[in-house]
This record gives C-alpha cells, sequence and structure tokens, in this order.
C-alpha cells in the first residue's frame, strides 16, 4: 500500500475533503466535516480507521496487522499497518467501513447532499 494510492481512494469517495490539523505530517480524511482517517504523511506506516467495536475486536484478533487505535478511541478505532501484513483489499474495505460509518452519524440532509 503506497500513500498515493490511498489518497487517492479516499478523495474518490464522494463529499472527502483532506487536510492537517494537527501538524503538517498528520493528514486526515474527512466526510461532512468527520475525520474517517488519519495518517502520516512522512512515513505512512499505519492509517487509523473508524469501525464498528465488535467487528473492530475480530479483526484485531485475526490480523497482527490491526491493532487498538492510537490516540484515538480504541473501542471505536483501529490503526492498520501499511506493510502488506494486511491485505490492500481487506485496507480497502476498512476504509470504506470507516466512510460509510462516519456518513451514517452525519444529519440526513447531509447524507442526501453528499449522496448526489
Amino acid at each position: 500500500m503506497h500513500i498515493e494510492f490511498f489518497r487517492d481512494y479516499c478523495l474518490s469517495l464522494p463529499g472527502v475533503t483532506e487536510d492537517t490539523p494537527f501538524d503538517e505530517d498528520t493528514l486526515c480524511f474527512r466526510v461532512g466535516g468527520k475525520i474517517f482517517a488519519i495518517t502520516d504523511i512522512s512515513s505512512f506506516e499505519s492509517v487509523n480507521h473508524k469501525c464498528d467495536p465488535e467487528w473492530a475486536v475480530e479483526l484485531r484478533e485475526m490480523h497482527s496487522g490491526i491493532v487498538p487505535g492510537y490516540h484515538m478511541n480504541k473501542k471505536h478505532w483501529n490503526t492498520v499497518s501499511c506493510d502488506g501484513s494486511v491485505p490492500q483489499k481487506l485496507f480497502v474495505e476498512l476504509t470504506d467501513h470507516s466512510y460509510f460509518l462516519v456518513l451514517k452519524s452525519l444529519p440526513k440532509k447531509t447524507q442526501a447532499e453528499i449522496s448526489k
């Protein structure tokens, strides 16, 4: 997984924006103003994804490259390694899952505007 692929993929999702609100190396992807993925631009060692709490635990048990979210609410966030230990297909699935969890949390009007 390369940061260019990840960035292009995230920005291809409807309504996604990117910013660096914490420092120049921490890249955040948002939908409706809410973060769904966070990574380090310089190292791109991992990505924090929002995740359904039950599935988050299951994923951690099944994949050594998925651990509780670093600097995040460990119930709702996973840190997913970019070193190849997590298959790219699953990595993209986790990005989509995070995106749709955040999208579903937005007001219905905002969801409708994004989904146009």
